[in-house]
């Protein structure tokens, strides 16, 4: 069985001091990092002052179906996310008994109109319509989700956690990496872009088998889990104390919080929150996608 090339971890080294706060770990050690809600607000106040100095606003258009409690939260959260920074965002409601073609055509006419730089269908959709179809159906100079198979943007997931590894100088090359889950809009776009930073990835899923789970999560640098099952890894786990531990799980448990895949407070660098973490990095970056489709207008 092919294992891990297993090494020491890597130093973290930080050279703008200005940019990141200092903070205690579990561990005796102490390292410099950013907290994902400061990075988030600086991030915002740059697009803001990008966009003001824009001659027309940047406009996304919001797709729902239905009335899904939890779609209609997302939705609130994007909405605020756009007029905090100045992004015009349009909602286009449709009910939950709209006929598939009809929401096509909806999308092919927001697709010619030059006044809407991205577009997005929130998920989930009532099951007589395809994902598939709507992914095929958005241009992909619009589709500001990633999730179109020709898509000029990277899915908002994973680059929302590599652009914010990149801020915290996370030193990808030649750093082992387990990414857990295969999902096609976080496992496997995860996996890529770990990929093209140089890193060695494995990709651990629900065949895997438990002593292969223990084995690599011991020799990790980084490890990003996206499985959604509450408090999964816990400090039964080996993990090295230099790991860095990106949470994309979100699960509202029966005391009716939020909780990620890890157990809060594992003795390791860093660990993302949840909530307050990924779903925010996730958030910003549509902002920046839908800027990157404004420069290409």
């Amino acid at each position: 069985m092919n294992r891990l090339d297993v090494r020491q971890g890597h130093p973290f080294c930080f050279q703008d001091e200005l940019f990141f706060v200092m903070k205690k770990q579990t561990s005796p050690s102490i390292i410099l990092y950013m907290d994902i809600k400061e990075y988030v607000t600086l991030r915002k106040s740059a697009l803001k002052n990008q966009i003001s100095s824009l001659t027309k606003k940047p406009r996304l258009s919001i797709i729902t179906v239905g009335n899904d409690p939890a779609s209609e939260a997302y939705v609130r959260g994007k909405k605020k996310d756009a007029a905090e920074v100045g992004i015009e965002a349009i909602q286009t409601w449709f009910p939950g008994d709209i006929s598939e073609e009809t929401l096509l055509d909806a999308i092919r006419k927001q697709n010619n109109d030059s006044s809407i730089d991205g577009i997005l269908v929130q998920l989930p959709v009532p099951k007589s319509i395809s994902v598939e179809h709507i992914n095929l159906t958005i241009d992909p100079k619009k589709d500001v989700d990633g999730f179109t198979p020709l898509s000029q943007f990277r899915p908002c997931t994973p680059r929302g956690i590599i652009d914010y590894l990149t801020a915290e100088k996370f030193p990808f090359k030649g750093a082992n990496a387990v990414v857990v889950g295969r999902s096609e809009i976080v496992g496997k776009p995860m996996a890529k872009l770990l990929l093209e930073k140089d890193c060695n990835v494995v990709q651990l899923h629900s065949k895997t088998k438990p002593d292969d789970f223990r084995f690599y999560f011991a020799h990790a640098d980084l490890i990003v889990s996206a499985i959604g099952k509450m408090n999964t890894w816990d400090a039964s786990y080996s993990y090295r104390p230099s790991a860095w531990l990106i949470d994309v799980g979100i699960t509202r448990g029966e005391d009716g919080h939020l909780h990620g895949d890890f157990v809060p407070s594992l003795p390791v660098a860093k660990q993302t929150p949840v909530p307050g973490g990924v779903g925010l990095l996730t958030r910003l970056a549509l902002l920046e996608n839908l800027m990157e489709a404004v420069k290409h207008r």
